[in-house]
């Protein structure tokens, strides 16, 4: 065989390693990356709902968000 064979052939043995070790490290990863909990559209606009406003501790102030409430209905 000639030199330049044998360098294509370490070449291509070389890559074909690493893609099969990059294969079994996804396959071996991949049950955890699905399990990761991230919080749904959904829980994340109630936190920052629960964050941004705050209860009316003020009986006058509420009484006067109510009236307004029902002022516009």
């Amino acid at each position: 065989m000639s030199p330049d064979v044998m360098i294509f052939l370490i070449v291509l043995g070389s890559a074909a390693v690493i893609a099969i070790v990059a294969f079994l490290i996804y396959l071996y990863l991949k049950p955890r990356l699905k399990h990761d909990d991230k919080p749904t559209e959904e829980q994340i606009l109630h936190e920052e709902m629960d964050r941004v406003l705050q209860p009316i501790e003020d009986e006058e102030t509420a009484k006067a968000v109510e009236e307004y409430k029902d002022e516009e209905e």
